[in-house]
């Protein structure tokens, strides 16, 4: 009797605040729409191919480019784990990224956020190994960044298509018809 009731005042609050899905109306809906409409300019090294590749394949680009995602990247490799003879035992992969989305239309910076994340990498006595641990965390800190990228696009994008309209501007004068008001004395 009780877990009903909680049930029913959870859903009542959550209806009451006004909670919508980020993606509502799916792949019609103004955010996926928005999405489709992003063209990611050219970022450079290995890190910036993986992170546009991963941003392609989330946004899913439809053809004519609305906005564009202008993408710099910091990637960074520190040792940690010291031993007495001086060599590394832990490495820390950084991959911090700096973006903009840009309106193509009138050139206007729309979001200008960043994003990042970090992964721990053990050094082993195989360098071929410790290479291999390298670029696994880098591939798995593109996704990260790329998935973090979409999310504050979708976000703006929601926030705009939630935004009122903006309505045409009211005459200053009144109309020649109408007569003008008596002064207040």
């Amino acid at each position: 009797m009780r877990t009903p009731a909680l049930l029913l005042a959870a859903t009542l609050v959550l209806a009451g605040c006004g909670l919508r899905p980020l993606y509502g109306g799916g792949s019609n809906g103004a955010v996926a729409s928005a999405l489709t409409q992003v063209e990611v300019g050219p970022v450079e090294g290995k890190a910036g191919w993986l992170v546009a590749n991963a941003l392609r394949d989330r946004l899913g680009a439809s053809g004519s480019a609305r906005y564009r995602l202008d993408i710099r990247l910091d990637d960074q490799i520190q040792g940690l784990g010291v031993r007495r003879d001086d060599s590394v035992t832990r490495e820390r992969r950084t991959l911090r990224a700096r973006y903009q989305l840009v309106d193509l239309a009138d050139g206007a910076v729309l979001v200008d956020a960043t994003a990042g994340s970090d992964a721990g990498i053990d050094v082993v006595q195989s360098e071929y190994a410790t290479i291999a641990a390298e670029n696994t965390a880098l591939e798995r800190l593109s996704g990260i960044v790329a998935d973090e990228i979409v999310a504050s696009i979708a976000l703006y994008a929601q926030r705009r298509a939630a935004a009122p309209a903006v309505p045409a501007a009211a005459p200053t004068a009144l109309p020649a018809t109408t007569p003008a008001p008596a002064p207040v004395r």
